[in-house]
């Protein structure tokens, strides 16, 4: 047995405020007000006296980079690197080598994140070998254990092939998730159509190619009742686009990155490629235009689009490098600073973007604080400051937060009530 008391607990769907945690076998077996439990000889208590506790963290839009690109990172290191981050949840995206499109490779992904020690699951193409041309077997796929339907990194230009994945993934209540991108607009990918684009004196990309695809992609998933995610928003335009659509049917879903709603494309200039990334950093408005669809609920998920590269890929130049930033470690502390600590969302608003709102919309088993659940828990202290990058547990370092003074600290994550990062002395 293990009690966890006088943390104050911070549970969107569930109870909240100053309770004891009681975990018998990895479950959560009674929430009560502090010393309503009588100790039990032998029994380990953690005092948390100070600190916040909530659901674990769920990310549904992470890279790990296995199979095929395992010296970027590997299922493992990104696990370990979660973990550290607060996450007991993770969904991995499917632009592995080779794709995640059949089961043999699903089937790999699985076992493999099943020996590590937070749960790990994981999407499956929407088209083989994103191709964009041939759906995969998505009745299969999903009973072989996918959780939802991707080729993020890579548009879906053809519409009547997108309405079919919709009605299918509608059949199998599984959502839909889309890189908005059309490649029309875009000259140079991974920069904004703006300010960094003229100082690099190169085209860019226009915030039209997102705004395209998501009005297209809304009509479709009004038509179809398909659950449809549109990844990593970055324009005022976008989440407008969202806003409206939401209005008209609940099944319109959207997730922001910690990057754009911290950074602008003033950082593209600062850091060059290790600011780079798809759809690209845009301005001071679109910032905070995300951040408002995070405060009134049209954005529901916080996901870190964790993309690791290695620093010779990211030091190739700005237009040769890849795009993409490493997220894990540092999306909680960035919700603290900038949006928890200036006012826009409450602490409990935070966590649920960035753990039962994800849950909610994958469906996945998490994001709660209760009897009877699974005791994924995250321990952390919001006014503990630290500096990022003296250890990283990723392997990569591909990140403009290098020597950020971070806002809140990680102290204790347990997934099925095993202590997975942090350490912590019993009393």
């Amino acid at each position: 047995m293990l009690i966890i008391k006088n943390g104050t607990l911070v549970n969107p769907a569930g109870k909240s405020g100053k309770l004891d945690i009681v975990i018998e076998d990895g479950k959560i077996s009674k929430l009560c007000t502090p010393g309503g439990s009588k100790i039990p000889d032998g029994a380990d208590v953690i005092n948390a006296k100070g600190l916040m506790i909530s659901p674990g963290f769920v990310d549904v839009h992470s890279h790990f980079r296995d199979p095929g690109q395992t010296h970027k990172e590997d299922i493992y290191t990104g696990a370990r690197a979660a973990a550290a981050g607060g996450y007991t949840s993770v969904v991995m995206m499917a632009n592995t080598i080779p794709a995640i499109d059949n089961e043999e490779t699903l089937s790999y992904v699985l076992k493999k994140g099943g020996d590590t020690d937070i749960k790990l699951y994981s999407c499956v193409n929407v088209t083989k070998g994103m191709q964009g041309k041939e759906l995969t077997d998505m009745e299969g796929l999903s009973l072989a254990g996918a959780v939802g339907f991707t080729d993020d990194g890579r548009p879906l230009m053809n519409a009547e092939l997108v309405k079919e994945a919709m009605r299918r993934a509608a059949a199998l209540g599984r959502p839909v998730s889309f890189h908005e991108e059309d490649p029309a607009y875009i000259e140079n990918n991974g920069i904004n159509h703006g300010k960094a684009s003229e100082y690099y004196h190169i085209g860019g990309s226009d915030r039209q190619a997102e705004t395209a695809m998501i009005s297209r992609d809304i009509e479709l998933a009004l038509e179809t009742g398909a659950d449809i995610d549109i990844q990593h928003i970055s324009s005022k335009e976008g989440v407008e686009l969202v806003r409206q659509g939401r209005k008209r049917g609940l099944n319109i879903h959207a997730e922001a990155t910690p990057h754009h709603f911290s950074l602008t494309e003033d950082a593209v200039i600062k850091y060059g490629a290790y600011a780079k990334m798809n759809p690209p950093l845009r301005t001071e408005e679109d910032r905070l235009a995300v951040i408002e669809g995070l405060m009134d609920g049209t954005i529901e998920m916080i996901a870190t689009d964790h993309a690791p590269h290695t620093g010779e890929e990211k030091d190739k130049g700005l237009l040769e490098a890849p795009s993409g930033i490493i997220g894990l470690e540092t999306a909680f502390s960035l919700a603290l600073e900038y949006l928890v600590e200036p006012g826009f969302l409450t602490m409990e608003q935070m966590i649920d973007r960035i753990s039962t709102g994800p849950a909610r919309v994958y469906k996945l088993d998490a994001g709660v604080i209760e009897e009877g659940k699974d005791a994924d828990l995250t321990v952390f202290d919001p006014d503990e400051r630290w500096t990022y990058g003296s250890f990283i547990v990723s392997k990569a370092s591909n990140t403009p937060f290098i020597g950020h003074e971070m806002h809140g600290r990680i102290r204790l994550v347990l997934c099925r009530g095993k202590n997975v990062y942090g350490a912590w002395e019993s009393e």
